[in-house]
């Protein structure tokens, strides 16, 4: 099975870099300033399941052809214009598309742009971030890669991505039947913290002890219930876990907006808040705090855009 990985950054970096370390047939698709620092120190991996240091294939753009049985995404979501062409060379009829990108409004765009056959759905669940030093630093012990067809069938071709992840440490990747209901439950998560995030310019431990827990749960409990409007209630064991997460004083789970906000980055406002306050708004969930997040995340963007930030 060849793999594409689009960017060597903190997500397709340590995905695809500990699928080359247990073997896989690999390439990145870099710009020249990464492919020439992988090629000079190689990819670099720090994480408490092993550090790696990797000779790794690369390929840039103007080179790129088909020939690839998976295209793993992991860019931002506001970059998935540039992506798509970026990689539309490389698509032929045996090419899988696995994007792992926050939000769901790119599935129907990537699904337009290459049919629905060549798209898979994906997540992952992964604290990470690109060092300064180009260093994929992994922040915790979350490491799942969870993807699946769209229309629920286990086919071939997500069971070889599965078998081909087996021998892979530090990563859990499993291809499962029910990827829509799955991401659903992915944005009901990361749209609660992301709009703590935008608000509060806090992590969750900081948010609760400063007493909004209360917030964060009602946040947890109104896009339940978005998502049930839209076909995919939460299970109640998925609730009381995530409760207890936002219930949890102690807690460092900060999400990459927040990293993303506090470095003077460009966020994905739109996708996941802006997209949450209209799926509200269809399901007749009250929209105030996400109509309120979405604009702060676009009042952010105004500001960065006019270089008025702190650090800007």
């Amino acid at each position: 099975m060849r793999v594409l990985v689009l960017g060597a950054g903190a997500l397709g970096g340590y995905f695809g870099g500990r699928l080359a370390e247990a073997g896989g047939d690999v390439t990145f698709l870099v710009r020249p300033g990464r492919a020439a620092a992988l090629a000079k120190d190689g990819l670099a991996i720090e994480s408490q399941f092993g550090n790696a240091k990797l000779a790794v294939k690369t390929i840039q753009a103007a080179k790129l052809q088909p020939g690839w049985d998976v295209i793993l995404l992991s860019n931002k979501a506001y970059d998935l214009d540039d992506a798509i062409s970026t990689i539309r060379p490389g698509v032929d009829g045996r090419t899988a598309i696995l994007p792992v990108l926050n939000g769901l409004s790119h599935i129907d765009t990537l699904k337009r742009a290459f049919g629905v056959e060549r798209v898979l759905g994906g997540l992952c669940k992964i604290q990470a971030t690109l060092t300064p030093a180009g260093v994929v630093k992994q922040l915790n012990d979350w490491r799942w890669l969870t993807f699946g067809e769209l229309d629920g069938a286990m086919s071939p071709r997500v069971q070889a991505l599965e078998a081909a992840y087996a021998k892979a440490i530090g990563v859990e990747a499993k291809a499962v039947p029910n990827i829509n209901q799955r991401l659903w439950e992915k944005l009901v998560h990361l749209g609660t913290s992301a709009v703590g995030t935008v608000l509060m310019r806090a992590n969750v431990g900081e948010i609760v002890r400063a007493g909004g827990s209360p917030l964060l749960i009602s946040l947890l409990e109104r896009n339940a219930a978005i998502a049930a409007h839209h076909g995919h209630p939460m299970p109640e064991a998925f609730m009381a876990e995530y409760r207890a997460l936002f219930s949890d004083g102690t807690s460092a789970y900060a999400t990459s907006m927040l990293r993303d906000v506090e470095a003077g980055n460009r966020i994905e406002g739109e996708h996941i808040l802006g997209f949450l306050a209209e799926a509200a708004k269809r399901a007749g969930v009250e929209t105030a705090i996400h109509e309120m997040a979405a604009l702060q995340a676009r009042a952010y963007e105004q500001r960065r855009a006019a270089g008025r930030l702190p650090h800007g």
